[in-house]
């Protein structure tokens, strides 16, 4: 049997194998999207991506007879620290052909790369962190990933698990049938007595976020991102740069439509949604390329996306008990056009968050899909 071979990321080119590992991982599997090769370049470019200013990373391959056949990120998060305190590492990034000699040899040279800085223990995966890709998927493998979420064999629980490590949280992906919603199937009166009650008696406004000031409109979301998930389990407040480093990219998929702001009769920002065009109906055509008919695929399918994903949604916390949430699941209803968005995804959603998880449940919503994240003791 050829015998697995771990190797650093020391080039541009290793980078683009280590990039398109999951072409080949994945080349028979149904569901999977191919991210776009360029954009996942420029994010693990050291030189662009603005994570690596408070980050040390390592990034490895794993081959048998040359053929790339897994990859790993380990990382170190200086902002993790501070924030979390601790002395913890995180691995991201995690590929494997159905091989536990390859996964576990992926992991434990990540491992020991953590424990020779001194890390106590790895939480994982995380691409880089918590505002990133997240988690092994656990189920719903027949269900295609929405934008910026992870696609996984159902074979990779296994590797992970089988190379030591344990459960740390479960993520959960709620589907929503928004068309039936805003065709007048009414979910619990609860939801639409709180939004009334923001609208009535705070003054609170829902408005949509203009494309025009968008690095305002960012900075914005930004407030309140940080705010709103401060509390929430793995979080690490997401730095000003990152977020305009996003932005860039999300440029083109934005659609002011579904990107909200909350904000009081004076202007503040207290609560927003960034919900996004589920652009991955369009990549899957793709192939991972722009060129030469990817920007085709791009323009003649954007307008023919049906779905959503609410990727973030939150208020600050004085807000958070006068229905500003409830408000912007109303507007999101009322935004749903019967006949063209239908349906929507949100997530992820910690499976501890109890008010989230009963909101999604009172507008009708169900679980899907279940992502995993892991823990692993190095000392």
């Amino acid at each position: 049997m050829p015998k697995v071979e771990i190797r650093p990321v020391e080039s541009k080119r290793d980078l683009k194998k280590f990039v398109k590992v999951p072409f080949f991982v994945h080349r028979d599997h149904p569901e999977w999207v191919p991210p776009l090769i360029m954009d996942r370049m420029e994010f693990l470019n050291r030189n662009k991506n603005p994570y690596f200013d408070h980050a040390e990373v390592g990034l490895w391959l794993a081959e048998k007879d040359g053929q790339p056949v897994g990859r790993l990120s380990a990382q170190i998060d200086e902002n993790w620290d501070s924030y979390r305190g601790g002395n913890d590492g995180q691995f991201g990034f995690f590929e494997s052909i159905d091989d536990q000699e390859v996964a576990t040899a992926l992991l434990d040279t990540g491992c020991d790369w953590l424990a020779g800085k001194g890390r106590e223990k790895v939480y994982g995966p995380m691409d880089f962190t918590t505002n990133d890709e997240i988690g092994i998927q656990i189920s719903g493998f027949d269900v295609r990933p929405s934008i910026l979420e992870n696609c996984h064999q159902p074979y990779f629980q296994g590797l992970v698990e089988g190379a030591g490590f344990s459960k740390a949280m479960d993520l959960l992906m709620w589907h929503l049938e928004m068309g039936k919603l805003a065709k007048g199937l009414e979910f619990h009166p609860a939801i639409m007595e709180s939004a009334q009650k923001s609208l009535d008696e705070h003054g609170i406004t829902i408005r949509k976020m203009r494309r025009s000031d968008l690095p305002n409109e960012m900075a914005r979301f930004h407030e309140v991102y940080n705010e709103a998930w401060g509390d929430n389990w793995g979080f690490v407040p997401i730095t000003k740069e990152e977020v305009e480093f996003h932005a860039k990219t999300l440029k083109l998929v934005i659609d002011e439509d579904w990107a909200m702001i909350a904000e009081t009769g004076d202007g503040e920002t207290v609560g927003a949604a960034l919900t996004l065009p589920d652009i991955n109906q369009v990549l899957a055509k793709m192939k991972g390329r722009v060129f030469p008919t990817g920007w085709y695929h791009y323009l003649t399918g954007r307008k023919k996306i049906d779905s959503v994903r609410i990727l973030a949604l939150g208020v600050k916390k004085a807000y958070q008990h006068t229905g500003v949430a409830a408000a912007l699941y109303v507007r999101h209803i009322q935004t749903t056009d019967p006949d063209g968005v239908m349906k929507g995804e949100a997530g992820w959603i910690l499976e501890t968050n109890e008010p989230m998880n009963r909101a999604l449940e009172g507008m009708g919503g169900e679980v899907t899909k279940k992502f995993r994240v892991y823990e692993k003791a190095l000392a």
